[in-house]
């Protein structure tokens, strides 16, 4: 794990391509000399990325995305330099979080409100090597942001190990729950599927929100552990006895999927009260066909909505609750191992073991 002092030097960069899942080996380590920046782009140091659940899905092969690529879009960065002009708000030292989206801000999708779906959408970590700057991941010690990408600084009372997943699962939470109609929540009880850092997060906003009861379900005991600790009630999928609380057919207002598992949403539209409100998040993967009977959504009078990522706003308001939150919470410990670059298989392994929300690479660590 990584352990030894940063070392930088802003001329150069070291970056992982990843090849594919097929590949032997499947990733190489580079060192480039840093391109040169072009109007509205930031150069910004990587202090700390994440191992998001979308990695693992690229890497294992469950989800095929355009290669060779650098991959990582979870961190927080620290400004070197840019060429936005005056009117930018950070300046080079500044800490920093970013949209995972860049988009135009001119065409139909970014001007009804949904610039993640941007018909020139480029995606950091998504996108081939080719297409961006050479160093448009987060699996490297530098990362350029383009003009379309949302930044926001990052206060000190938000650690590095807090920050390095808002501008994923914080932000993609935030928009998840603020679309929901938050009136009279007092009497209300909310349900999050699944325990990883989207459902979490997912139950300390909805707690926030002033929900009277919200459960979070999941098949891992362990992962339950800490979840009284965010807000919520754990409540273990699958098994019955009198510590494990039980959800009745018409018990619950609100229904968050975050655990990327189709076969919760049947009995999801089951717990669901007439009027209810479903939001599915966690099932951006192929495998995840469901089976919706529709005579109940209509009897019911559902509502269900899909949320993939989030706009500008939501990265904004992300920092502010976290901000806001920071000491009421622990969310230090949704990180566990941090890993140097170098070190990529071991925090793959890791990530892929389940046992931590989030496992940490230091790309400035030698």
């Amino acid at each position: 794990m990584a352990t030894e002092a940063e070392s930088y030097d802003d001329s150069v960069a070291k970056r992982l391509v990843f090849l594919g899942p097929d590949k032997q080996p499947f990733y190489i380590m580079e060192t480039i000399t840093i391109p040169a920046l072009k109007p509205g782009q930031v150069l910004a140091r990587i202090r700390l990325a994440t191992i998001c659940g979308s990695d693992l899905h690229t890497i294992t092969g469950k989800r095929r995305e355009p290669t060779p690529s650098i991959l990582g879009h979870e961190a927080v960065a620290e400004v070197i330099r840019h060429e936005r002009g005056p009117e930018f708000e950070c300046k080079p030292g500044d800490r920093i979080t970013f949209s995972i989206a860049d988009s135009c801000d001119e065409c139909q999708r970014c001007r009804h409100g949904l610039p993640q779906k941007c018909v020139k959408l480029f995606k950091y970590g998504h996108s081939r090597l080719e297409t961006g700057s050479g160093l448009a991941g987060c699996y490297a010690t530098h990362i350029i942001l383009q003009p379309g990408t949302s930044v926001v600084q990052i206060p000190d009372t938000i650690t590095d190990k807090m920050a390095a997943s808002i501008n994923c699962a914080l932000a993609t939470m935030v928009n998840a729950v603020y679309s929901i109609t938050h009136e009279h929540v007092e009497n209300k009880v909310a349900l999050v599927q699944g325990a990883g850092l989207l459902g979490i997060f997912g139950c300390t906003l909805l707690h926030e929100a002033g929900y009277e009861k919200v459960y979070c379900a999941d098949v891992n005991v362990d992962k339950l552990k800490l979840i009284s600790r965010f807000g919520a009630i754990p409540l273990v999928s699958g098994m019955s006895g009198k510590n494990n609380p039980k959800l009745n057919e018409n018990d619950v207002d609100v229904i968050i999927e975050a655990c990327g598992a189709s076969a919760v949403v049947e009995e999801g539209i089951q717990l669901l009260k007439p009027g209810g409100t479903y939001v599915l998040v966690g099932l951006v993967h192929p495998d995840s066909p469901i089976y919706l009977q529709g005579d109940k959504l209509i009897r019911k009078c559902l509502t269900i909505k899909g949320v993939h990522n989030y706009a500008p706003r939501h990265l904004k308001l992300a920092v502010e609750f976290l901000a806001k939150t920071s000491t009421k919470y622990p969310y230090e410990r949704l990180v566990g191992p941090l890993y140097k670059l170098s070190q990529f298989e071991s925090a793959v392994k890791d990530s892929l073991s389940g046992r931590y929300w989030r496992v940490g690479i230091m790309p400035g660590v030698e």
